[in-house]
């Protein structure tokens, strides 16, 4: 069974952007200390045209050979003229606005967003799931995440889009490691108590 893993930023008050969704303040706290940790560790969850820019191109996956992720964490790329933001791997979107991929490599998920993640991690494969955001998808998806990779910056938002949406149930996840950085930055990864 592949695992689910929620990998997002947020700020010290667990917001993923500010009250637009907007994340871009956090993007500061990308130091080459940071950086390495990507490329050591989370190479393919750096967008394609990120990778190129960081001569990261030639880094083979890790730990994901999949992203599912929101309209409006998709919007974004759609926005910089990108239709397939995470080119190296199996992309799907969550949406039920979007009635047509505008990229042969992205898949829409209209409906029956928990039955697709399922039949996902169903699969066989040594890699996993990258649940890219946003809020309302991994509120839709609480139920089905195994594990929690969260960067979190020091920095607050004092208002802000959560973690998770509206609608989310008391879910228990053990810490099972934490990573800090000379910027104040750290890394905290817990699985889902079963």
């Amino acid at each position: 069974m592949r695992k689910l893993t929620y990998y997002i930023a947020c700020s010290i008050d667990g917001f993923i952007g500010d009250p637009s969704g907007d994340g871009t303040a956090m993007i500061r706290f990308l130091d080459e200390e940071f950086l390495d940790f990507f490329r050591q560790e989370y190479p393919e969850a750096v967008p394609t045209h990120g990778r190129r820019a960081l001569g990261m191109d030639d880094l083979p996956n890790k730990r994901f050979d999949t992203i599912i992720q929101g309209r409006g964490s998709y919007d974004l790329a759609l926005k910089e003229g990108i239709t397939s933001p995470y080119a190296h791997l199996r992309e799907y979107v969550a949406s039920s606005t979007l009635t047509e991929s505008p990229d042969p490599n992205v898949e829409i998920i209209a409906d029956d967003l928990v039955g697709k993640v399922r039949e996902l991690k169903a699969e066989e494969g040594e890699f996993g799931i990258y649940l890219c955001g946003g809020s309302t998808v991994a509120g839709e998806l609480l139920d089905e995440v195994d594990e929690l990779v969260i960067k979190t910056y020091p920095m607050v938002y004092g208002a802000g889009m959560p973690m998770f949406g509206s609608g989310v149930t008391i879910a228990d996840f053990a810490l099972e490691s934490v990573r800090t950085f000379g910027n104040g930055a750290l890394v905290r990864t817990y699985s889902r108590k079963r």
